[in-house]
């Protein structure tokens, strides 16, 4: 049972006009409930708990953390992450403000439940710690985004009243990162492991979640033996923390009936029909019934999949860039949809999707042909299908769960931190990239065994790309572009569609994207709250106060 089944919808909102506000940091309007008559009993404590869920994370968060990467084009408007991207951001940008906004909300909701959990009559000391260490994590989980985001923050560790919130200075990262890592290790132990939880409670955090968390939280420092040291629990204490594995299925990790899969660490829950996401409405083919194409993948992305010898398009012989998408790396197929792909639609029927233009024997298969980047068509030539909800309802309204962190990942992080400490041997490899090749599809053996030559720069290179294939279109690459320092490599210069402009001859150029070295690894504070809080100032380089 997925775990948002618990959240009856009209209560919910009741709660979120108690505790939500215009201004994020508001004290709670006392004419709507107050703390005697809300505070009494263990349902309006879990209302609380699942509101604090519903602010961690969403798959519009992930699809937009998507957007700020070199994977996806937004062709059909000038989104906040297209302005972002091509350099032309300024403080008053909207997504600035609502993602500041939103972190502070969630921070809130979690303050206020620590503060007053205690005095909830009818539930077990065990559980309420236990769900103090579900909320402590999501404040940690919010916390992390915005010092990712803005660098140092205001940060505080219980309520604040209005007047306190209009003078709260900002924390230093490395401050606040030292808090989450403290929260982390100190709730581990509060929380159940994989292996203890019940069906009903899928979807809730773990203490392999917590350990998980750490892992990425240390990658993101480049402190590559607390990484190590993190990632080790999962692959090797699973009587500990749980037993995780790589699901059997590369593409069936994202498919509903494969839910809550013995790869899956922690994951955003949502119910059909009740809390869904839509994403896909504006990113399928046409033919399969999307609106139109706003949310497509770049050549870039599909240039990234090896062949299946194990090599680059660049560097394989073999390859041919007028027939690019044979022998390749069977994620590609699993991720995008690209000229002469399968397509199984709701009714589990099967087709061509044709893209290149002169091609379609019919006027439903032409209806996804490229045309130009303002056509309703695909802008790239190139359509998404990582997270394509075969049950999805009206308007591909989809209830599929959004990963957050898997056993995939923590395996690309074991690898990157032995690699970085220069460590990186057969074992290592084959338990890693290896296995993950394995699952993925590659039978050649080339592609799949350690190349025993390659020096330490060279594996960095082939451990940096193998995240990008396995992990795309899951909301991390932008992440990993920002920690690398490598935003001037992957995010700065046009970005490219296929092979069909000019009558075939030429890839379809799109944005000039830029990335200023001195400005763009932070964003702006957002200039509303600096005009509130002088001691939000100064802003971070770049942007001017």
């Amino acid at each position: 049972m997925k775990r948002l089944l618990y959240i009856k919808q009209i209560c919910l909102a009741a709660v979120l006009l108690a505790f939500s506000s215009c201004n994020t940091l508001d004290p709670i309007p006392t004419n709507d409930f107050t703390d005697a008559n809300f505070w009494t009993s263990s349902e309006n404590a879990e209302l609380v708990v699942n509101m604090a869920y519903n602010q961690m994370y969403s798959a519009d968060k992930m699809w937009n953390d998507e957007a700020l990467s070199d994977n996806i084009f937004e062709g059909r408007e000038n989104t906040n992450q297209r302005i972002i991207r091509n350099g032309i951001a300024d403080p008053s940008l909207g997504l600035f403000a609502s993602e500041w906004k939103w972190a502070y909300e969630g921070i809130k909701t979690c303050h206020v439940f620590l503060q007053f959990i205690d005095i909830v009559p009818g539930m077990t000391e065990q559980h309420k710690e236990r769900r103090k260490a579900e909320i402590r994590f999501i404040r940690a989980h919010l916390y992390f985004r915005l010092v990712n985001f803005y660098g140092d923050v205001p940060f505080f560790t219980s309520d604040v009243s209005l007047d306190e919130s209009q003078r709260v200075p900002r924390t230093s990262k490395a401050q606040v990162l030292s808090f989450i890592h403290q929260e982390l290790d100190e709730i581990t132990s509060l929380l159940p492991s994989r292996n203890q939880l019940s069906v009903a409670d899928n979807g809730r955090i773990t203490s392999g979640a917590a350990v998980a968390f750490q892992a990425r939280a240390y990658l993101y420092e480049s402190n590559w033996p607390k990484v190590i040291e993190y990632c080790d629990k999962l692959i090797n204490q699973g009587e500990t923390f749980g037993n995780y594995s790589l699901f059997p299925s590369y593409s069936g990790l994202f498919e509903a009936a494969n839910e809550y899969n013995q790869e899956v660490i922690l994951d955003y829950a949502h119910v059909p029909s009740v809390k869904y996401w839509s994403k896909y409405y504006d990113a399928a083919p046409l033919s399969a019934g999307a609106r139109l194409n706003a949310y497509a993948p770049l050549q870039e992305l599909v240039d990234s999949y090896l062949t299946t010898n194990g090599l680059t398009v660049q560097t394989d012989p073999t390859y041919n860039d007028n027939n690019p998408y044979t022998n390749r790396d069977p994620r590609l197929a699993a991720s995008v949809v690209f000229h002469g792909g399968q397509w199984t639609s709701f009714d589990g029927t099967t087709k061509t999707i044709y893209i290149r233009p002169g091609t379609g024997g019919t006027a439903e298969e032409r209806m996804d042909v490229y045309i130009n980047s303002s056509s309703n068509s695909t802008a790239t030539g190139y359509y998404m299908r990582k997270y394509y909800d075969q049950t999805a309802i009206t308007n591909y309204q989809s209830g599929l769960n959004i990963i957050m962190y898997r056993y995939a990942d923590v395996l690309l992080m074991y690898a990157e931190a032995v690699n970085e400490q220069n460590d990186m041997d057969e074992n290592t490899w084959n338990n890693t990239i290896g296995a993950l090749r394995e699952r993925a599809g590659f039978t050649n053996p080339a592609a799949r065994s350690y190349p025993s030559t390659a020096t330490q720069s060279q594996l960095r290179e082939i451990i940096r790309n193998e995240r990008r294939s396995e992990l795309a279109l899951e909301g991390l690459r932008y992440y990993d572009i920002i920690r690398w320092k490598a935003g001037t490599q992957y995010l700065n210069g046009f970005v490219h569609g296929a092979k069909f402009a000019n009558s075939g001859t030429a890839y379809i150029q799109l944005d000039n994207r830029r990335f200023d070295e001195n400005r763009d690894y932070l964003w702006s504070v957002p200039r509303a709250e600096m005009d509130i809080n002088n001691n939000l100032r100064p802003n971070n380089p770049g942007y001017g106060n």
